[in-house]
């Protein structure tokens, strides 16, 4: 066999090395290849969103700040909504009043712990709100029984007076069917925004002592008498969260309690910290959280900006208001509603915005009129409808959810995006509790990752004035 010529054997192996590297030449000449190919590799869906930001408010029912919001599911007979105004009986004057438009900042309520439910439910006829308040009896507070104070259980307001609220709604996601997970009070709605139940344990660190309790599950005070600091010894989703090496805080503003301690209307306010348990801190009393060594994670509001700031805010945060800027009532509407505004502005502000969903929503009904009965999952709730509102660059553009949805479905999408689908199931959990059921799992319960658009481009926040111009 012939020998190859040195300079055509140079040529041959030059033209194979050509053909061995061209492809990756072809996309280092072509940068939007290379792009295209690491962009398939980013987040997907809901994992685009890395930070998970609940604002907890106080006390309002969805008819009472949604009720004439067009497209809704708000009161009959009102905005175009179909059927009669309902005309709620008002035993004590011999009358009946229908729903109308209240202008006021400051309002009253009604009663709203598990036996107001009960009075106002009325079996499903939805018209004990006024009798609520003219048939109840409260020796811890009899001003919660002052029938005599104006009914503006059934006042409703609009965007004369929280313009913010629906500028959100029009911009991003209204939920129109987000119920309280339990028909009661702060405290055990608190209690299942953190853990999906409310329940009594006898016995400290037993969580097979724990039974289902919607009234009274132990004050986490350390006032004292006549309520010693409970145990909560059943698992609640920072167990979840610690286990999975996911960051999160709970972040409370300093000051006045937003709500009494008995579900009252009004009471001498106590005031909470950071540090001193209470009935919107509940997590210093869960025993998870302190055998974990998360009670640092439980931090004033001040570190939420500071945070949102610097860019480490956690995956998960719940930030809770105090008293004065609650919308508990007699608190001020004007002052929750440039709270809100203050802390998703900041967001919107930072560059946490671009993967943040925001959900806000409200804690109880506050005794305030709502015209939808709620579905019974068990024998804990649902209560009354609350306004619900989904803010983030991947929310859909004025959209309405009309799906049946919870606190519960918080923790589920929250489970969803960073534990993998984890329930807070004592079957599954590593962790077992008698709780009666596994609420992300209820029939019925909606899925939020429908309230996003995760194809489409991020969207710019929606920066709003603090204290926007109202009509009154």
């Amino acid at each position: 066999m012939s020998p190859v010529p040195t300079r055509s054997l140079r040529v041959l192996v030059a033209s194979m090395a050509l053909l061995l590297v061209a492809p990756a030449t072809t996309a280092l000449a072509e940068p939007h290849l290379v792009q295209t190919a690491r962009a398939t590799h980013g987040p997907r869906g809901i994992h685009k969103i890395k930070h998970i930001v609940i604002i907890m408010q106080e006390n309002r029912s969805f008819d009472s700040y949604f009720g004439t919001y067009p497209g809704a599911d708000g009161i009959p007979g009102l905005a175009g909504n179909p059927g009669h105004v309902p005309c709620i009986p008002d035993p004590l004057r011999h009358r009946c009043v229908r729903p109308y438009h209240d202008p006021d900042d400051i309002n009253y309520g009604g009663p709203h712990d598990a036996a107001a439910f009960v009075t106002d439910y009325d079996n499903g006829r939805m018209d004990g709100f006024i009798r609520s308040r003219e048939s109840c009896q409260n020796a811890l507070d009899p001003q919660d029984c002052i029938a005599t104070l104006t009914v503006d259980m059934m006042g409703y307001h609009n965007q004369r007076e929280i313009p913010n609220y629906w500028a959100y709604a029009r911009h991003f996601v209204l939920q129109d069917h987000m119920f309280e997970p339990v028909a009661s009070w702060s405290l055990p709605a608190h209690l299942y925004l953190v853990s999906e139940w409310s329940a009594l344990c006898v016995t400290p660190g037993d969580a097979f002592s724990c039974k289902s309790n919607i009234e009274d599950p132990g004050l986490p005070t350390d006032i004292g008498p006549p309520h010693a600091a409970p145990d909560y010894a059943w698992t609640d989703l920072t167990y979840l969260l610690h286990r999975h090496h996911v960051s999160w805080g709970y972040y409370i503003k300093e000051g006045p309690e937003p709500d009494c301690e008995d579900a009252q209307m009004f009471c001498p306010y106590q005031p909470q910290s950071a540090r001193t348990p209470g009935i919107w801190n509940p997590l210093p009393s869960f025993d998870t959280v302190r055998e974990d060594n998360q009670l640092g994670n439980i931090q004033d509001t001040r570190r939420f900006y500071a945070a949102v700031r610097s860019g480490h805010l956690p995956a998960v945060s719940w930030v809770i208001p105090n008293g004065i800027v609650s919308e508990h009532p007699p608190s001020s509407i004007k002052a929750g509603q440039a709270y809100v505004t203050s802390l998703i502005n900041a967001i919107g502000r930072s560059r946490e915005w671009k993967s943040t969903a925001i959900f806000l929503a409200w804690d109880d009904w506050g005794g305030f009129y709502d015209h939808v009965r709620p579905p019974m999952i068990d024998q804990n709730g649902y209560g009354f409808r609350v306004p619900g509102l989904v803010i983030s660059p991947y929310a859909r553009r004025g959209y309405i959810d009309h799906q049946q949805l919870s606190f519960d479905a918080f923790a589920k999408f929250i489970e969803d995006d960073f534990l993998g689908g984890q329930r807070l199931n004592p079957k599954t959990d590593g962790r077992p509790d008698p709780r009666p059921d596994v609420r992300e799992d209820a029939p019925g319960l909606g899925d939020l990752r429908k309230d996003f658009n995760f194809n489409q481009k991020p969207r710019p926040p929606l920066i709003l004035p603090l204290h926007p111009r109202t009509h009154e």
